[in-house]
């Protein structure tokens, strides 16, 4: 019961590495907020742990405040702020229209700001807090993720920036940068290249030292790590978790 008496948000909760967070979060006796685009998938997420759906777009300023203003009011406080709304719109730079790039640059960098500058206000207030950012390990660079890449390595810029401000009010920032994880992302991937998706992963295993690919559950277990006080002297960090160096 790490999180007895906590209140986390999670972003892009109703699906993968996010809804395995937030069921994570409900199980160690946390309260929790289900933020995704739609509430359809929020709600899936949110019922069966007895916590909060809420629909919202996170490149949208004012959605985002009413999303931790809804979520203070409802639930009590805000103790912890996962982002893990993400979207992918894969090309090659020649043919990476404007659209691709605004997209993803808007939902993972923009949208992650506009979490952070909310949720900072409660934590600072309270002298506690705790903050990390879903990364990737195309932050180092990905054939066709011009976009994606940019995003996620600004992620880790970005927390390292935050660890530094927030620091001296006792709020941890942190980023975690997964591997292949078999979710609805990866699948799509596997079918924008046109590639079986069971051979897809077996390709993508063949080359993880650990032989396997990374789980949902594998992620959200770092990530709760990060926001327990078990951390409570790790800040400004990315942890690569990749089932290998």
């Amino acid at each position: 019961m790490r999180f007895k008496d906590r209140v986390a948000l999670v972003t892009g909760g109703g699906r993968g590495i996010g809804a395995a967070t937030a069921q994570l979060f409900a199980r160690e006796g946390a309260k929790v907020a289900v933020s995704d685009l739609d509430e359809g998938p929020a709600r899936e997420v949110a019922v069966p742990i007895s916590g909060l759906p809420i629909a919202c777009d996170v490149s949208d300023r004012g959605q985002v405040e009413r999303m931790v203003e809804r979520t203070v009011k409802e639930l009590g406080r805000l103790d912890i702020l996962v982002t893990c709304a993400g979207v992918i719109r894969d090309n090659l730079l020649f043919k990476m229209t404007d659209e691709d790039w605004d997209t993803v640059i808007d939902t993972h960098l923009k949208g992650t700001f506009l979490c952070a500058r909310e949720a900072q206000k409660h934590m600072v207030e309270q002298k506690y807090g705790k903050m990390v950012f879903l990364s990737s390990t195309s932050a180092l660079g990905n054939r066709g993720q011009a976009n994606y890449s940019a995003a996620k390595a600004g992620l880790q810029g970005m927390a390292r920036t935050l660890a530094i401000e927030l620091g001296s009010f006792n709020v941890n920032v942190n980023t975690v940068a997964p591997g292949f994880v078999e979710t609805r992302m990866t699948r799509a991937t596997a079918e924008r290249m046109g590639v079986d998706y069971e051979a897809f992963k077996l390709g993508a295993a063949s080359q993880i030292p650990l032989r396997r690919v990374g789980q949902p559950e594998d992620i959200a277990s770092v990530i709760a790590f990060l926001c327990s006080d078990e951390s409570s002297f790790v800040s400004g960090q990315t942890v690569y978790v990749r089932g290998g160096p």
